[in-house]
């Protein structure tokens, strides 16, 4: 009889982990070189060399800069997948996007820069205003448990997004 309720407590409690709600300060980023910290063209070669990047400060300075993250990752902004609210609000573009974006039907997470000491790569939140992200970065200016940086496509959509108090999910 013991073990019986015990097995129904176990049963009825489920074993899923709690949400984490936590309240942080996140900004915004893109690959540019004011975020990023490069520089077109290298001293060494007079600045001729203006189509290729190198890292304009830190112990790196001078180094080529290759535009991924410190995961080994592509920075990219989250896409909600084929069955979102977009489709809802414009049904007619579902075959569209069937036969010309295929690989826009399945969900992406966004990459978010943060502190890996307290948030391994492969972390996701939820962040209101901006969707499902994972840490593939560590930004130099990140510092803490209570910051993260959001990879956008422009810096313009970056300075938009500003710096935010924002409550999180933790998934």
């Amino acid at each position: 009889m013991k073990y019986l309720i015990i097995i129904l407590f176990v049963l009825i409690a489920g074993c899923a982990h709690p949400k984490i709600i936590r309240q942080m300060e996140i900004t915004g980023y893109c690959g540019c070189g004011k975020c990023c910290g490069w520089e077109r063209g290298s001293w060494k070669y007079l600045k001729l060399n203006f189509w290729n990047r190198y890292i304009s400060a830190g112990r790196n300075k001078g180094k080529p800069y290759s535009g991924l993250t410190a995961g080994g990752t592509k920075p990219h902004e989250p896409a909600p997948g084929l069955f979102s609210v977009n489709s809802l609000t414009h049904p007619w573009m579902i075959p569209f996007r069937i036969i010309f974006f295929p690989w826009l039907l399945f969900p992406r997470d966004g990459t978010i820069a943060a502190d890996t000491r307290f948030y391994p790569f492969g972390t996701r939140f939820y962040i209101p205003g901006y969707g499902y992200g994972r840490v593939e970065d560590r930004g130099s200016a990140i510092k803490g448990r209570k910051r993260l940086d959001l990879y956008f496509k422009s810096h313009q959509q970056a300075l938009n997004w500003g710096r935010k108090r924002i409550d999180v999910r933790k998934e």
